[in-house]
C-alpha cells in the first residue's frame, strides 16, 4: 500500500471585501457584535459580473496547486470536488473542472459533506492512491455562499458568518509510508441533520430571484442554524476526532506542529486549542479575513499556513472539521 502526500496547494478568494461595517449598513448589526460572537472581521463575496462561480473559483485554485506541484492538468488521474453550493443541481462541479482544465476523460467525483467536505474529499483521494488505482488526484473545496444568504436583520445570525472562496490540493503517490497522509477519520450523525441545513435552491438562480418569483413568509431557501446546539456538538466532536487520529498514529497533543481546524467560528477554534494545550504558533486561523468558507476553509487555511512558512518538512499537521449533517472528520499528515 502506498501513502499519498500533498504535492501542491492553491487558494483563491474573490477581490470583493465585505467588512462588518459594510454589513451594518444593510442589517441591524455592528462590528463588535460580530467579532465577539464569531471572531470575523471581514469576508469575501462574489460580485456580480466578476466572472466567478463555485467551479470557476475551484479551477483558479487548482491552477495554482498544479503549478506548485510541478504538474499539468494532463498529469491528473482523478478529480474530487467538495462543495455545498454547486453551480447546478447536476451535473456536479467536478466535470466542469475537467472541461475547464482541458483534461483527459478522468473520473470526476463530487462530495457533499459541507464543512467536513474537504477532509472527506481528501480521504477519498487518499484511498484511491493507497490502493494504487490512481497516482495523482486533484482535490478541490469551493463555495459560493453570498448569493444565497438572507442579507437582512432577520438572517444576521447566519449571514454574517459565511464567505466565498476556493482551495485545492494535488495529492500524489508516496512510497515512504512514514510520510504524507498517515490516516483519516470520518463520522456522521444524521439525527441532527436539520439543526444546520438549507432546503432550497442552487447557486445559478439564487435566493433573491426565487423569492421575487415565489414570495412567502416561511422561507426554506435560506440556511438555518441552531447556533448554540451546533457549537456544543462541535467542540465535543472536534476533540474526539483529533484524539482518534492521534491515538491511531501513537501521537500526543504535544506532537502537533500545526492544527488547521475548519474555520467555523473563532471561538470554537480557541476552545479546541485550549483543550489540547496548544500555543498560538500551533494553530492556524484565518476566519478573521474570510469568514466561514465551508468546504474551502481548510484548504485556504492550509495553503496560507504553508505560504507563511508555518508548515515545514517533517511537521505533524492535523486537519479537523465539523459541520452540517452532522459530519465530522480529521486527517493526520506527516509533511
Amino acid at each position: 500500500m502506498y501513502n499519498s502526500r500533498i504535492a501542491g496547494m492553491g487558494a483563491y478568494v474573490p477581490e470583493n471585501i465585505v467588512t462588518n461595517d459594510d454589513l451594518s449598513k444593510i442589517m441591524d448589526t455592528n462590528d463588535a457584535w460580530i467579532q465577539e460572537r464569531t471572531g470575523i472581521e471581514e469576508r469575501r463575496h462574489i460580485k456580480e459580473g466578476d466572472g466567478n462561480s463555485t467551479a470557476i473559483m475551484g479551477v483558479k485554485a487548482a491552477k495554482i496547486a498544479l503549478e506548485r506541484a510541478n504538474m499539468t492538468a494532463q498529469d491528473i488521474d482523478m478529480i474530487v470536488f467538495a462543495t455545498l453550493s454547486p453551480d447546478f443541481y447536476f451535473p456536479g462541479c467536478g466535470v466542469q473542472v475537467q472541461e475547464m482544465l482541458d483534461m483527459r476523460t478522468v473520473p470526476a467525483l463530487d462530495v457533499r459533506n459541507q464543512c467536513s467536505g474537504f477532509i472527506y474529499a481528501l480521504s477519498t483521494a487518499d484511498q484511491f492512491i493507497k490502493t494504487g488505482m490512481y497516482k495523482n488526484v486533484l482535490v478541490i473545496g469551493s463555495e459560493n455562499h453570498s448569493g444565497g444568504l438572507d442579507m437582512t436583520t432577520r438572517g444576521r445570525n447566519v449571514s454574517v458568518i459565511f464567505g466565498d472562496g476556493a482551495g485545492a490540493a494535488v495529492l500524489t503517490r508516496e512510497e515512504d509510508n512514514a510520510k504524507g497522509i498517515l490516516s483519516t477519520h470520518l463520522h456522521s450523525e444524521g439525527k441532527h441533520a436539520l439543526e444546520l441545513a438549507l432546503k432550497g435552491p442552487s447557486t445559478m438562480e439564487w435566493v433573491p430571484e426565487l423569492i421575487e418569483k415565489n414570495p412567502q413568509e416561511d422561507i426554506p431557501y435560506y440556511p438555518y442554524m441552531n447556533g448554540q446546539f451546533v457549537f456544543k456538538n462541535a467542540v465535543v466532536r472536534f476533540s474526539e476526532v483529533i484524539i482518534e487520529g492521534l491515538e491511531k498514529n501513537k501521537l500526543k497533543p504535544e506532537d502537533i506542529d500545526m492544527l488547521i481546524p475548519h474555520q467555523a467560528n473563532l471561538r470554537i477554534s480557541q476552545f479546541v486549542q485550549k483543550q489540547f494545550g496548544l500555543n498560538d504558533d500551533q494553530v492556524y486561523n484565518n476566519i478573521q479575513k474570510y469568514g466561514n468558507t465551508t468546504a474551502a476553509s481548510i484548504p485556504i487555511a492550509l495553503t496560507e499556513a504553508w505560504e507563511n512558512g508555518k508548515i515545514k518538512d517533517g511537521d505533524t499537521v492535523v486537519l479537523a472539521a465539523f459541520g452540517s449533517g452532522f459530519t465530522w472528520a480529521s486527517a493526520i499528515i506527516k509533511w
